[in-house]
């Protein structure tokens, strides 16, 4: 199973499911990622995600066939 990591922007507490499939190259566009997330291919946590722009957040894990999409959060500095 392939596995991705994927950090998030810094300053950025989510990125949307179809932004995330399109930033990690599993697919071609944010609208290619919103197909495949009405078409019920993609997972968040093990459940089938239908919400196209779900917000996704540091620590979750997005599945998309064999594909696995691990996200983290940006190190933010200690203040």
């Amino acid at each position: 199973m392939p596995l991705i990591e994927f950090t998030l922007a810094d300053g950025s507490p989510y990125i949307e499911i179809n932004q995330l499939l399109k930033a990690t190259g599993v697919c071609d566009s944010g609208g290619a990622g919103k197909m495949m997330v009405a078409d019920g291919h993609v997972s968040v946590g093990g459940v089938v995600e239908t919400r196209k722009t779900a917000k996704i957040r540091g620590g979750q894990i997005v599945t998309i066939g064999d594909i696995r999409i691990v996200v983290r959060a940006a190190d933010t500095p200690d203040a």
